[in-house]
């Protein structure tokens, strides 16, 4: 397994972080494989998933090239699972302390969640990476990430919950280290229709045009 600040650098290179949540095992493979095929290297697949474990075991085996991290992990139990079948980073929507330091233990990335400056700074006191700033979109979106980022430019924060095609480029200007991207790439509507690699083109066109920036 890469080192974790290999893993933290080609995450930051993405900028893309989807957020995979699906109905079934199969169908979370299916996506996965979609927004692969419109150039995403990055995937958080969500203990909501049903069998999540082994939806991260079969991606992990299909694509090593590919970095598969753990999502909506509570507690330490669960991100052990998950690292044990090839999880390089574990996310969770709260801070839990001991899963912090469990992924410290095991020199694994770990991107807590939190909303409020005194949350952020707890999250990233305790050792966290990069903090999850989750739900995004309902404190402001962009414009909440730069009122964060002023006073705090030294914790990395990847916004998730209201970031859509339209929104990435102002997160990314707000000093994003990354974007938590769910339903408006990630939908299972997509799948049948192509739509989902067809979103993952146009985010990644701007990343592209962001970098060029």
């Amino acid at each position: 397994m890469a080192a974790k600040q290999e893993i933290l650098n080609r995450i930051r290179e993405a900028c893309l972080v989807p957020v995979l949540r699906a109905s079934s095992p199969e169908k979370a493979v299916r996506m996965a494989r979609a927004a692969a095929e419109g150039g995403v290297i990055v995937m958080e697949v969500t203990m909501t998933v049903p069998d999540a474990v082994s939806v991260i075991r079969t991606l992990v085996k299909e694509d090593p090239q590919m970095l598969i991290g753990a999502g909506t992990v509570l507690d330490p139990e669960t991100a052990k699972m998950c690292i044990a079948e090839g999880a390089q980073f574990v996310v969770s929507p709260a801070l839990n302390l001991r899963t912090v330091q469990y992924c410290r233990e095991m020199d694994i990335a770990v991107f807590p969640g939190a909303l409020t400056p005194t949350e952020i700074v707890t999250a990233w006191q305790a050792g966290a990476d990069v903090v999850k700033v989750f739900p995004a979109g309902a404190m402001g979106g962009a414009k909440y990430l730069r009122s964060l980022k002023a006073p705090l430019p030294q914790i990395e924060m990847i916004p998730t919950g209201g970031v859509t095609v339209d929104t990435a480029q102002d997160f990314l200007s707000a000093g994003a280290f990354g974007l938590g991207v769910g339903a408006d790439l990630m939908d299972e509507r997509g799948l049948e229709n192509g739509g989902v690699t067809a979103k993952a083109r146009e985010y990644m066109q701007v990343v592209k045009s962001f970098r060029e920036r």
